[in-house]
């Protein structure tokens, strides 16, 4: 597989390990990890840009909200959780990253500096998402300046993003949906200039999408915002 890569020019952008290492089921936790270990050990092997979960959540969604997910304990806990991982792997080629999500750490630049810190590996690295944490009206439209903040704080760390977009709908309370890449608010001429300064090998890949009609929308979409702003994919 990587020799045809290799052959095709084909850049492999991320392992998921997706799954739940912070579970209050400690089965289900450590099952996680070890999972999580095994994904990274693959991300090396092949030299992807990086192996990326989400934190994970205190609730019985394994990715959803839980009164515990903002404590100072999760915190801790999340940061404990990553630094196992990777010194159980101890990447060169690849790193260990965190999607960000609305509802619990990182869920903000503020809140991934803060782990990049407290983690303190070299093999712990940025996934930015930004469709994830626009969770409000405020944020939606303003999200360039979200961004565009981003970016300037977290950009040596960047290694891979993911492709969406996100439209508001008028009706209360708030209702926010993801949506293909084009059909919403979410401003790409910043996210492509952004996206832009960094090494021209970092991928950003569209997701969640049903067929392939939809993913040739979206990439035609994407495509022709880069080229109008001159920006090679």
């Amino acid at each position: 597989y990587l020799k045809a890569a290799r052959e095709h020019d084909i850049l492999i952008s991320e392992v998921g390990a997706w799954s739940n290492p912070i579970s209050r089921n400690e089965e289900t936790r450590r099952s996680a990890v070890a999972y999580c270990i095994k994904r990274l050990e693959l991300a090396e092997r092949i030299g992807a840009q990086c192996c990326v979960n989400i934190a994970g959540s205190r609730g019985e969604q394994w990715d959803g909200p839980d009164p515990d997910n903002f404590s100072d304990e999760t915190f801790d806990l999340i940061v404990e959780t990553t630094r196992e991982i990777i010194d159980a792997v101890k990447p060169e080629r690849t790193v260990f990253a965190l999607e960000m999500m609305p509802w619990v750490f990182p869920d903000s630049a503020d809140t991934y500096l803060a782990l990049i810190k407290a983690i303190d590996r070299k093999g712990f690295g940025v996934h930015f998402d930004p469709v994830n944490i626009v969770s409000s009206p405020r944020t939606y439209y303003r999200n360039g300046e979200m961004i565009r903040d981003f970016f300037a704080r977290l950009g040596p760390y960047i290694r891979n993003c993911h492709a969406k977009d996100i439209l508001l709908h008028g009706k209360l309370t708030v209702h926010l949906d993801e949506v293909i890449p084009g059909r919403g608010m979410l401003d790409y001429r910043i996210f492509l200039s952004e996206l832009n300064k960094l090494h021209p090998d970092t991928t950003l890949i569209i997701e969640h999408l049903s067929t392939n009609e939809d993913y040739q929308q979206a990439a035609d979409y994407i495509r022709k915002t880069a080229l109008e702003l001159h920006i090679p994919l």
